[in-house]
């Protein structure tokens, strides 16, 4: 027997509405499997937790985190009670940075029964492979003086390592599908960083003579994601720029709520965390309708991170059939709910069995 050491995070919002669903499907797919099981703990950190305790979690977190295969993690965050930075940096980035999760990986197709808001989709199909750990979203910079004389100064910090380590990631997953790397750059107005990602770049690809490549300006790249999507297969990104890709992607998906990532640690050190794209949406907890595609489709990629590729295609096959046959929740303009979605995949996981 295979077992997954899982720790679950539910956190705020449609998160706890959410996750319940999608750990009910793992343990469908763990059943089907017949040699694979998941132990689960289940950690109650989220802004209520900070309200109580004064900390997003336990002092000792970390230390009970880090022993599991993984982390799934639901939607943090709920400005009406904790400021957006306090949750990001005491949560989600706690665990990216000290668990050395330094590779985003997010997964954006077109999916029939999906209306896109794009005119010309034509069946897209992109990875985007974005450095997490430093870049634009380095904690290095400071502020000083007050007035009209106050100054805030971020520095954005690439190393070659991490750098090299995304590019590299990127490649070899092309070396899996379309055979093409896009870079998003910018080097034409950031005259220090951005060269030296294009520099790197220029030279990681030439061990990879059999994979075509692109480096687009990053106001451009966004453009295109909107007027051509399906002419890309993986992009490598910085972070900030990885992160406005990826919510582009999402949205011609034809809702965030659908979509799926994972923050990767690739030393084997600590666990990699698992995570959907959308947030908690405190707009409509509560009313059962919250899309659970976007964490049971995270779900797929962690089946796949654990070499499950043969569950995690049927995992996918089965969301896809569900939403073909218009069980979908209001963000696709269905009127399904959360649980009616969810107990329909796991119905389809059967029949494909």
């Amino acid at each position: 027997m295979k077992k997954i050491k899982l720790s679950v995070i539910p956190g705020d919002g449609v998160g706890k509405e959410i996750m319940p669903h999608a750990v009910k499907v793992l343990d469908t797919v763990a059943e089907i499997h017949g040699g694979l099981s998941f132990d689960k703990v289940t950690y109650p950190w989220s802004c209520e937790y900070y309200l109580e305790h004064g900390k997003m979690m336990s002092e000792d977190g970390l230390d009970q985190l880090k022993d599991s295969d993984a982390v799934f993690l639901g939607a943090v965050g709920n400005p009406q009670l904790v400021p957006d930075h306090v949750t990001l940096w005491e949560l989600l980035i706690k665990i990216r940075r000290e668990f050395e999760q330094t590779l985003n990986i997010r997964h954006a197709k077109q999916i029939q029964g999906i209306q896109s808001p794009i005119t010309n989709p034509n069946n897209f199909d992109i990875i985007v492979v974005r450095e997490n750990s430093e870049g634009e979203y380095s904690e290095i910079g400071g502020m000083m003086h007050k007035g009209p004389d106050e100054i805030a100064v971020q520095n954005a910090v690439f190393t070659r390592k991490a750098t090299e380590s995304a590019m590299r990631y990127a490649f070899e997953l092309a070396k899996t599908r379309g055979k093409q790397v896009t870079s998003a750059t910018k080097s034409n107005g950031i005259v220090y960083s951005m060269p030296f990602w294009d520099k790197v770049f220029n030279e990681v690809s030439k061990d990879y003579p059999e994979i075509e490549t692109v480096s687009n300006h990053i106001d451009a790249l966004a453009a295109f994601f909107i007027t051509r999507p399906s002419s890309f297969d993986v992009v490598v990104a910085s972070n900030l720029f990885g992160d406005i890709l990826t919510d582009i992607s999402a949205a011609i998906m034809g809702s965030i709520g659908i979509a799926p990532s994972v923050n990767l640690n690739v030393n084997g050190k600590y666990p990699s965390m698992f995570e959907p794209v959308h947030g908690s949406a405190p707009d409509i907890y509560g009313k059962g309708i919250a899309n659970p595609i976007g964490q049971i489709w995270t779900g797929k990629m962690m089946l796949d991170h654990f070499g499950e590729h043969e569950m995690a295609e049927l995992l996918m096959k089965s969301i896809e059939a569900v939403i073909a046959e218009g069980i979908k929740t209001p963000d696709l303009g269905g009127t399904a709910s959360t649980e009616e979605v969810a107990d329909e995949i796991i119905q389809q996981l059967k029949r494909f069995a």
